[in-house]
Formats: structure tokens, sequence, C-alpha cells
């Protein structure tokens, strides 16, 4: 067998642009959870939530 073959080959950006993908993912998760640490948007989501029904 051919050892070039079997090893997989990669593209280098495929590192780097997983990279600033788990990172923008981990920024917007950020976000949301400092989102929720205020109160008054917690209450405004319940306000907007509850006038659907």
């Amino acid at each position: 067998m051919n050892p070039d073959l079997a090893a997989p080959t990669r593209r280098p950006g495929v590192r780097w642009s997983r990279l600033v993908l788990w990172a923008a993912a981990a920024g917007l998760l950020w976000l949301v959870f400092l989102l929720y640490t205020r109160p008054g948007f917690l209450v405004m989501l319940v306000d907007q939530l509850w006038s659907c029904f």
C-alpha cells in the first residue's frame, strides 16, 4: 500500500477557518450569557413572550 494515499490530506485554511468558527460560536454564547445576567433584559423578554398569548 502506498503510504501517501493512506495519510489524510488537509488544506491549510481548514484549520484556521474551523478555529474562527469555534471562536465566533464561543463569542456568541458569551454575549447571550451577558444578556441573561441583566434582569431588565429578562423582564422585557418575558413580557414580550407573554404578549404573544
